[in-house]
C-alpha cells in the first residue's frame, strides 16, 4: 500500500521555481510569504478586487478577541510589498496544462476600469462619484461609490469602476490627477509558468433565504452572522455601534440560532461547518461588551468547543457574560405586528413547546463552497467530495487528485483561523517539495537604501503617528487631542492620526514623512508590539532609518481596551503613554546585527507521526536531519490505532511512513534524550544521550521542531483497573483490532460508552477533540460486526466537526443512541455482585436510568507525554495542561516565541492524525524559511558589559537562562553577542549595573518613568 504523496520526477521537465497561490485570504498570504520566504516566487492570484478574503470582514476573533484586522493586516502588507509576490487581483484561472513541476497556467484578469500602474489610491474619485451603489463589503447594509475601494486597508490599494452602477458621466475621469481612469479597459488573459499550485479560495457563507422559516429576507431584524459582524465592526454600516436595521434601536434581547446551512441533510449540507459555536459565542460577548445590557442566548444543538482554548472561551461566556445556552433547534421565527421583535418558537429543555420574543434574531451560517469555485475545480481536473469542498484523503490532506496542485483552508474542509494558516503553511512544504530543486532560480533579494548615520549626540526629530484602529482605540481615546498633546513634546517635530496606521499607504505615508520632517526617531501608539512592531521596523528601514530607531505606545492593549467606560481617563492614559515613548524614543540608537551563516540541518524531537513526517518532509526539501525518539521504536501514538473513522488502515501507513525515514538524510536516534540546548535560530547546539550505552552527542542544527505527542490519560473512577470490564476507547479499539471479543460474544450484549471522562473539569478544563470521533467510530465497528449490539453513548456535547458529522449521522441511523448529560449529574458505574451497573438522568424521559451493559468503554482525556524538563531546556512555554504554547494563536500557530523553534502534532494539542500531518507540513515550511537561507542576521537588541565596573562576581553567569556570560582572561564578563536573546535577566540583576540592556537600557528606563511620574 503506497500513501505518499510525493511527485515522481521522472521524465519530467526542469521543475520551475516559481508557485501558483489562487485565493488571498489569510490562508493563501500565509501560503505565499512561506514561500517567498523559502525561495520561491509566488503569484498570488485572486478573485476580488483585493486579498484579504472574508477575514477581512470579520470584527474580532476568537478566543482571544483580537482585532481581525489588527491581525491581518501585517500579512496583508507583507505579502503587498514582498519583492518575491506578485499579487494579481479581478482575476481567475482559466486552466492549468503541463506536467507537474512545469505547468503553464492561464490567467483571466477581468476589467477594473483604473490603471493599477497609475493609481495613487487618493480616493478623489470615490469622493466625487454622484453614483451609489450596495456595498456588498458590508453585506447590503451601506452603499458606496460606483467607483470604490473595497476596505480601508486594502491591498492593492487600487480603485475600480462598478461598470453596472456606473453612469458614464465622466467625472472621475476629469478628477483623477494621475489619469487612471480608464473607460476602454477590457478583459485580458495571461500566462504564467509555475512549478505548482496552491488552491486556497476560502468559502462563502450559506444562503439564508434556503431555510424561509427563520424569516430571513422577509423580517429585517433577522439578520446573518456575517452581517453582525459587519455591525460590531468599525468600518461597519453603523461604525460599530450595536443597532438593529428596523429601526435602528439598540438590541437588548439577541437569538442566536446554529446550524444554519450545517448538520442539515434537507439542504444537502450535512456536516458541521466546524466554526459557528464559536463565533456565536465571540459575537455574543463582544455584543455584550457593546452593550452592557444586551442579553444573548445561544439556540444550539451541541457547543463544539473543541479547539485549543475554546472551552475556557465558552466557559467565561457563560460566567462572566451571562450568555444563555438553550440546547434546542429553533422550528420557526415570527415577527410581533408593530414591534418588529421577533417570536422564536422551540421546544424547551422540558421537550414543550415554547415561544421567546427577541429584538433581534441571528442565523449562524455554515460554510459552503461557492459556484465559481467549484467552476474553476472542474477545469482544472481537482475533484471534489459530495458537499463541493476538495478531495483529499486522511494520509495525504493536502494533495488533491491532481498531481502538483495542493489545498489549503476551508476549501479542504470547514476550519477556523488558526487552522487555516496552519494548514497554508504545511500547502506550501508541500508545493515547495516538489520543486525543491529550483530553489531560489526566480527570486531577488531585497535591496534597501542606504542607512542614514544618527549620531548619539545629534538632537532627536521624533515623528508621531497615532492610529484610530478604527474604534478599537478611537472609540474610546480621544486621538486628535492625543495627536495635539504629542506636539507640544520636547523633539516631537511631526505627529499626524490616521485611521489603521498599520495599512499599507499608512506605511508610505511614515516612509514619506521620515524623508520631509527630517526624522531620526518613529513612534507608533497603537496596539501591541508582539504583532506589529516588525512590520513598522521594516518600514521605517525602508525610509533609510535604522530599525532600532522606532518605538511603540500601546494604546490599545493597555488603555482603550481595558478602560473602555472611562473615556476621559483613558484619554490622559493615552498621553501618558506616548509621553513616555518620547522619552523613551530620544535615547534609541543605531543598533547593528551580525551575520552568521546557517547551519542547514533540522533536529526533530518526537518520533510519532508529527515528527516522523516533518523529518521526511525536510529530507524531501533537501535538508539533513536528526530524528530523536526518546522510545525503543518509532511510532508514537499511532502504535496504538489500527484504523481511522474513514476506514484507512493506520498500522500499514505507519509501516510505510517507517520504512520512508529510512532516509539518507535522516539520522534516526532512538532511545535518546536531549540533555542539553544552546543557541539562536540558524545555529543551535544540542545534546542528545543514547541508551544504553549513554552516549552523548553534540548535534549542530539550524531548526528545531517539537513533536512529543500525546497520549491517552489512564481514568480515575468508574471502577477503572477494578473490573476488566470498563477499560478506555484505545483498548477497546486494541481488543476490536486482535479479535478479543470477551464480554461482548454474546447475542445481543450491552454497551455503554461515557464521553469527557477527565476532560473539561478542573484539572483538564479543555476538549480533548478527537474524544466524540473515537467513540463513533469505535461504535459503529461494533455495530457492524453485530448489529443486534445495544450501544449508549453518553456525552456533553457530540463534537464530530466538519465532515466526522456524517459519521455521527451515521451512528444513530444505525440505531447507537446518544444521550447528553450534564457535568453536576455524572454518570455512576458500581458493581452488585459481579454485575456492572450504570445509572445516569435520561433528559428525553426524565428519570433517572439504570443499566446492567456488558462493557463500559471511557473516552479518557488526551494529555501531552511529559515534555516539563524539554520545555525548560529549550526555554519554550506550556499551557496550564502541558500542551506546548505557540507565539501567537492566530498569526503564528507553530511557531515559537523562540524564532526557529517549532510545534507539531499533538504536543500543541489533541489532534486527529491527518491535522497533525498538516501541522508537521506547516512545521517543515516555517523551518525552511531559515534552513533555505545562506545567513541570517543576529543581535542588535543584546546585553553589554562595561569592562570597568565589573566585579567578576558571577551573578550574571548563575542567572543567565542561556548560560551565555561568561568570566575572561581579564576577570569580566563577557556576553557573546550571537547567542545573547537579550531577555535582559543579567542587567536586572547585576548589582554593579555593569551590564546594559540595548534598546531597553537604564538611562532608557528611567527617562521613561521620569516621564510618567514627572511629567
Amino acid at each position: 500500500m503506497e500513501f505518499s504523496d510525493r511527485a515522481t520526477h521522472s521524465d519530467r521537465a526542469k521543475p520551475i521555481g516559481a508557485v501558483m497561490v489562487v485565493g488571498g485570504g489569510i490562508g493563501g498570504m500565509q501560503a505565499s510569504l512561506d514561500l517567498a520566504e523559502s525561495g520561491f516566487y509566488v503569484y498570488l492570484v485572486d478573485h476580488s478586487p483585493t486579498i484579504g478574503g472574508v477575514m477581512s470582514q470579520l470584527d474580532k476573533t476568537f478566543p482571544t478577541n483580537d482585532c481581525a484586522m489588527c491581525i491581518m493586516s501585517p500579512k496583508l502588507v507583507d505579502s503587498g510589498r514582498h519583492r518575491n509576490i506578485r499579487v494579481i487581483t479581478n482575476a481567475e484561472v482559466k486552466e492549468i496544462l503541463g506536467p507537474p513541476g512545469s505547468f503553464e497556467a492561464t490567467i483571466i484578469r477581468r476589467p477594473r476600469y483604473i490603471r493599477a500602474d497609475k493609481c495613487t489610491g487618493c480616493g478623489e474619485c470615490a469622493k466625487h462619484c454622484p453614483v451609489t451603489a450596495i456595498d456588498s463589503y458590508n453585506e447590503g447594509m451601506s452603499r458606496r461609490a460606483a467607483v470604490y475601494l473595497r476596505y480601508p486597508q486594502a491591498i492593492p490599494k487600487i480603485f475600480l469602476i462598478d461598470r453596472e452602477a456606473c453612469i458614464g458621466c465622466g467625472l472621475c475621469e476629469r478628477v483623477c490627477l494621475a489619469g487612471a481612469v480608464d473607460y476602454g479597459d477590457r478583459e485580458s488573459e495571461e500566462k504564467i509558468s509555475v512549478g505548482s499550485v496552491i488552491l486556497a479560495p476560502g468559502f462563502e457563507v450559506f444562503d439564508a433565504k434556503r431555510r424561509p422559516e427563520f424569516g430571513y429576507g422577509v423580517f429585517p431584524n433577522v439578520i446573518t452572522s456575517i452581517e453582525l459582524e459587519r455591525i460590531l465592526s468599525a468600518t461597519g454600516p453603523h461604525r460599530s455601534h450595536l443597532l438593529r436595521p428596523s429601526d435602528g434601536a439598540i438590541p437588548e434581547r439577541i437569538a442566536f440560532i446554529q446550524c444554519v446551512g450545517s448538520r442539515d441533510a434537507k439542504c444537502g449540507n450535512d456536516y458541521c461547518s466546524s466554526v459557528c459555536c464559536m463565533y456565536a459565542v465571540k459575537e455574543a460577548i463582544i455584543a455584550k461588551e457593546h452593550v452592557p445590557f444586551v442579553k444573548p442566548t445561544i439556540f444550539n444543538m451541541d457547543i463544539r468547543a473543541y479547539g485549543k482554548g475554546f472551552d475556557a472561551y465558552y466557559e467565561r461566556a457563560k460566567a462572566d457574560y451571562d450568555v444563555r445556552f438553550i440546547k434546542s433547534m429553533v422550528s420557526k421565527v415570527r415577527e410581533k405586528q408593530g414591534s418588529g421583535n421577533l417570536l422564536v418558537a422551540y421546544l424547551n429543555e422540558e421537550g414543550k413547546a415554547s415561544e421567546e420574543e427577541f429584538d433581534l434574531v441571528v442565523l449562524s451560517l455554515g460554510m459552503t463552497t461557492s459556484k465559481s469555485v467549484r467552476d474553476t475545480a472542474a477545469r482544472l481536473g481537482v475533484k471534489l467530495n459530495r458537499f463541493g469542498f476538495c478531495e483529499t484523503e486522511t494520509f495525504t490532506p493536502l494533495a488533491t487528485s491532481r498531481e502538483g496542485i495542493y489545498v489549503c483552508g476551508a476549501f479542504q474542509s470547514p476550519k477556523d483561523i488558526p487552522e487555516t494558516v496552519a494548514q497554508a503553511s504545511g500547502a506550501a512544504a508541500a508545493a515547495a517539495e516538489m520543486i525543491a530543486s529550483a530553489r531560489g532560480t526566480l527570486t531577488t533579494k531585497k535591496e534597501y537604501p542606504p542607512e542614514d548615520e544618527v549620531k548619539p549626540e545629534e538632537e532627536a526629530r521624533i515623528g508621531v503617528f497615532i492610529c484610530h484602529c478604527g474604534i478599537n482605540i478611537g472609540g474610546v481615546v480621544n486621538v486628535p487631542a492625543v495627536k495635539e498633546y504629542a506636539r507640544t513634546l520636547p523633539n516631537v517635530v511631526h505627529a499626524d492620526e490616521n485611521l489603521y496606521t498599520c495599512s499599507q499607504d499608512t506605511q508610505e505615508k511614515i516612509k514619506n514623512a521620515v524623508k520631509e520632517h527630517g526624522l531620526n526617531r518613529v513612534i507608533v501608539a497603537s496596539c501591541s508590539p508582539r504583532t506589529h512592531e516588525p512590520m513598522f521596523r521594516e518600514t521605517i528601514r525602508e525610509a533609510g532609518l535604522n530599525k532600532f530607531l522606532f518605538e511603540m505606545a500601546n494604546i490599545r492593549d493597555q488603555c482603550s481596551w481595558v478602560h473602555m467606560r472611562r473615556k476621559a481617563e483613558a484619554t490622559e492614559k493615552a498621553k501618558l503613554l506616548v509621553r513616555m515613548a518620547v522619552a523613551n524614543a530620544r535615547l534609541n540608537r543605531s543598533l547593528s546585527e551580525t551575520e552568521v551563516p546557517v547551519v542547514q540541518r533540522g533536529l526533530v524531537i518526537g518520533g510519532g507521526v508529527a515528527g516522523m513526517t516533518a523529518a521526511l518532509r525536510l529530507a524531501e526539501q533537501g535538508f539533513e536531519v536528526f530524528l530523536v525518539e526518546k522510545e525503543d521504536r518509532l511510532g508514537g501514538n499511532l502504535l496504538n490505532l489500527h484504523y481511522t473513522i474513514e476506514g484507512g488502515d493506520v498500522q500499514a501507513f505507519l509501516r510505510d511512513l517507517i520504512d520512508r525515514v529510512s532516509h539518507s538524510s535522516i539520522h534516526i536516534l532512538l532511545n535518546s534524550l536531549v540533555v542539553d540546548f544552546s543557541g539562536v535560530r540558524g545555529n543551535f547546539t544540542t545534546g542528545v544521550t543514547t541508551a544504553p550505552a549513554m552516549v552523548h552527542q553534540k548535534i549542530q542544527h539550524g531548526i528545531t521542531i517539537l513533536a512529543t505527542g500525546a497520549e491517552e490519560e489512564k481514568p480515575d473512577g468508574y471502577l477503572y483497573g477494578e473490573d476488566a470490564r470498563v477499560l478506555t476507547q484505545l483498548e477497546l479499539e486494541d481488543r476490536l483490532y486482535k479479535g478479543d471479543w470477551g464480554q461482548i460474544s454474546n447475542l445481543s450484549p450491552e454497551v455503554v460508552m461515557i464521553q469527557c471522562v477527565g476532560s473539561r473539569n478542573e484539572k483538564h478544563p479543555s476538549c480533548s477533540r478527537t474524544c466524540c470521533a473515537t467513540a463513533v467510530k469505535n461504535a459503529l465497528k461494533l455495530k457492524k460486526l453485530n448489529p443486534a449490539m445495544n450501544i449508549r453513548i453518553l456525552y456533553r456535547d457530540v463534537r464530530t466537526y466538519g465532515f466526522l458529522e456524517t459519521y455521527y449521522a451515521q451512528a444513530r441511523r444505525e440505531g447507537i443512541i446518544f444521550v447528553r448529560y450534564d457535568p453536576e449529574e455524572s454518570p455512576e458505574v458500581k458493581k452488585e455482585g459481579e454485575t456492572l451497573m450504570i445509572s445516569f438522568e435520561d433528559k428525553i424521559l426524565k428519570e433517572r436510568m439504570t443499566l446492567r451493559p456488558d462493557l463500559i468503554v471511557l473516552s479518557s482525556a488526551s494529555i501531552p507525554r511529559e515534555n516539563k524538563e524539554l520545555a525548560n531546556l529549550l526555554k519554550v512555554p506550556r499551557t496550564a495542561e502541558g500542551f506546548f504554547l505557540e507565539a501567537h494563536m492566530k498569526l503564528r500557530p507553530v511557531d515559537f516565541a523562540s524564532d526557529g523553534i517549532y510545534v507539531a502534532g499533538s504536543g500543541h494539542a489533541p489532534k486527529l492524525i491527518s491535522e497533525s500531518i498538516s501541522q508537521a507540513y506547516a512545521a517543515v515550511a516555517r523551518a525552511c524559511t531559515i534552513l533555505s537561507k545562506e545567513n541570517l542576521l543576529v543581535g542588535g537588541i543584546v546585553a553589554v558589559v562595561e569592562g570597568e565596573r565589573c566585579a567578576a562576581c558571577l551573578t550574571c553567569v548563575r542567572v543567565c537562562p542561556y548560560e551565555v556570560p561568561v568570566v575572561n582572561v581579564k576577570g569580566e564578563a563577557e556576553i557573546d553577542i550571537i547567542k545573547c536573546k537579550g531577555c535582559g535577566t543579567c542587567a536586572a540583576e547585576c548589582p554593579a549595573r555593569a551590564i546594559d540592556l540595548m534598546h531597553f537600557t537604564t538611562g532608557q528606563l528611567e527617562a521613561k518613568v521620569g516621564a510618567l511620574v514627572g511629567g
